[in-house]
């Protein structure tokens, strides 16, 4: 299934670079979750484009969420008229690729307590793809909802009602989403960046705790399961444990003299 999916990935974006690279317009995909992008570099790798090189059948490209750090995002291919910081600037201006939805109760009094599953949803019995909806921003009763510009009009509106809690779905430029991922830098010493070693120090866990949760499938990675505590992880990577949270592995900083590796990594709250 995965060989298939990715098949069918690598088939999609050559199609989409090389519409963008000859008829000189931005091309891109719909939201791709973690799992798919990390699908996307393993598809650029194996057709041995190099990582520092952002640029596939000729086309430059960016991998754009709305948002600094997201976890859905599209990968936008760019004609050779423009380059990332342009595309960036226009997109801050313009909001063409992607827009941004505000949700608010209509009297605070009487909103319920809603969450991210509360607004993914609402969003969803609307009838919508999940590839068609980015990230979900939910704060203090409002959440910003990152979409394809056709969900966004759609749910601008029909999303009248979340829950118990009578809303108003507005869309509003991606710059005014003010509701930023919380979290928490944390650095230390481990034996090596293996997975199993890294849990145990983020979590303060022992190694065989650490390698229980790995073999209960509860460990993902990039949004893929972890299946080997052995597995070594690279800077960038996320990592989601369930029951416990999520974080970014950072990389290493430096090496102590006994050979042992300093560490750092942002840990969601």
């Amino acid at each position: 299934m995965e060989e298939k999916t990715k098949d069918f990935l690598a088939g999609r974006i050559r199609d989409l670079a090389t519409k963008a690279y000859m008829n000189g317009f931005v091309t891109h995909t719909d939201f791709l979750s973690l799992s798919e992008i990390a699908m996307f570099y393993q598809i650029l790798a194996s057709e041995k484009v190099p990582s520092n090189v952002h640029e596939y059948c000729g086309a430059k490209y960016v991998v754009y969420g709305g948002m600094e750090d997201a976890e859905r995002a599209m990968i936008c291919f760019l004609p050779d008229y423009m380059d990332e910081e342009t595309f960036l600037l226009s997109e801050k201006q313009e909001n063409e690729v992607l827009k941004c939805v505000h949700i608010k109760p209509l009297n605070n009094k009487f909103a319920d307590d809603l969450n991210h599953r509360d607004y993914l949803g609402s969003i969803m019995n609307l009838g919508i793809e999940r590839d068609q909806i980015g990230d979900i921003l939910a704060g203090d009763k409002e959440s910003y909802v990152f979409t394809t510009p056709d969900i966004a009009n759609m749910l601008e509106k029909e999303l009248i009602r979340i829950r118990h809690t009578s809303v108003r779905s507005q869309i509003v430029n991606t710059a005014e989403c003010d509701i930023k991922p919380k979290f928490e830098e944390i650095s230390g010493s481990v034996a090596s960046e293996r997975i199993d070693a890294i849990l145990a120090f983020v979590y303060h866990l022992s190694r065989s705790e650490a390698q229980k949760l790995i073999e209960s499938e509860s460990v993902f990675i990039d949004g893929r399961t972890a299946y080997s505590g052995g597995y070594d992880l690279k800077a960038g990577a996320r990592v989601s444990v369930r029951g416990h949270g999520k974080f970014i592995y950072q990389g290493t900083t430096n090496t102590t003299r006994k050979g042992r590796l300093f560490v750092s990594v942002k840990l969601f709250k």
